[in-house]
């Protein structure tokens, strides 16, 4: 894309543009500070909100609910926790769900979760627990006023036995009362659109955002996806082949991918992106200022871009 049709893109797609990332809680004080560069890096682009992980079994309930109430008290950003009902009974989860409340927290990821053994392992309910995310859905609502988004899989669930299967799990996540659907990671742009035709079709009308993983480093990224069933498509691993020892390369190769993708999406009529941001803002900063959002206040040229305000 040369200047004048970057200055074009800016100037027709930057106003419409949402965005939100999505963080780990921190192990160490190493990470501890690491994240935190990365929030305040990315805080004044305005992100509609951003979330925050919620480990196995519920592994870092407790780093999770001092992340969010650290971004509640210390930032302009309104936070949305993830929580999950994989290991735990209900009146734990809703224990969980008051303390969000208690805490600020008005936006919550309601998520089965994955089983402690990890990805792949058998799931099993609680005996005394939420069964799946459709029934966590119907008791965040019960307990609180709050903003709830769900999970979405362009390339299917792992654990789902097909595609229908699938769309009718999300439904019921839908009619048992999300707000938002946030899709798993996914690099083929036509497979998005075709889950997003299937959601349509299906009936459900609320937001689909994308989610997008920068790829910083292809080999973990790979990994996460053959755990999710997210495809690796085989020009994706061209792109970044022999630069396993080259990391100044990688990253721009990194950045040029995940801005391809998400100009495409937005050529195809997409304005909502959630970036998985693995903690780390540089690349994210960079794909967000090609799509032409700005820090409040600033100029693109010839006109400021604002970033607020609810796209469906």
């Amino acid at each position: 894309m040369n200047l004048n049709a970057r200055h074009e893109f800016e100037r027709s797609h930057g106003k419409g543009i949402e965005v939100s990332f999505e963080f780990f809680p921190p192990k160490t004080e190493k990470m501890e500070k690491m994240l935190w560069t990365a929030i305040r890096r990315l805080e004044p682009l305005s992100p509609r909100f951003i979330s925050v992980t919620y480990g196995a079994g519920g592994s870092t309930r407790e780093r999770t609910h001092a992340t969010v109430s650290k971004i509640v008290r210390e930032t302009t950003l309104k936070p949305a926790a993830h929580l999950t009902c994989v290991g735990a009974s209900r009146q734990e989860v809703d224990d969980v769900i008051r303390s969000y409340d208690q805490a600020g927290v008005r936006h919550i990821v309601a998520l089965r979760g994955d089983p402690p053994e990890g990805p792949g392992a058998a799931y099993e309910p609680h005996p005394e627990g939420y069964a799946n995310a459709a029934e966590l859905v119907t008791g965040i609502s019960r307990i609180g006023d709050f903003e709830i988004s769900v999970a979405g899989y362009p390339d299917k669930h792992p654990a789902s036995p097909s595609v229908e299967a699938d769309l009718d799990n999300l439904k019921a996540k839908i009619d048992a009362g999300a707000d938002r659907v946030i899709t798993q990671f996914f690099f083929e742009n036509d497979n998005f659109m075709r889950f997003l035709d299937r959601v349509r079709g299906a009936g459900i009308d609320v937001p689909v955002t994308p989610g997008i993983i920068p790829i910083a480093n292809f080999a973990q990224v790979s990994k996460f996806a053959n755990m999710c069933n997210t495809e690796v498509p085989d020009w994706l691993e061209h792109r970044f082949e022999g630069l396993e020892d080259d990391a100044e390369t990688a990253q721009l190769v990194a950045a040029s991918v995940a801005a391809e993708q998400v100009m495409d999406l937005v050529e195809r009529g997409v304005r909502q992106f959630h970036f998985y941001t693995l903690n780390r803002a540089d690349l994210v900063y960079a794909i967000c200022h090609l799509l032409g959002l700005r820090p409040a206040g600033t100029e693109t040229g010839v006109e400021q871009i604002e970033t607020k305000g609810a796209v469906s």
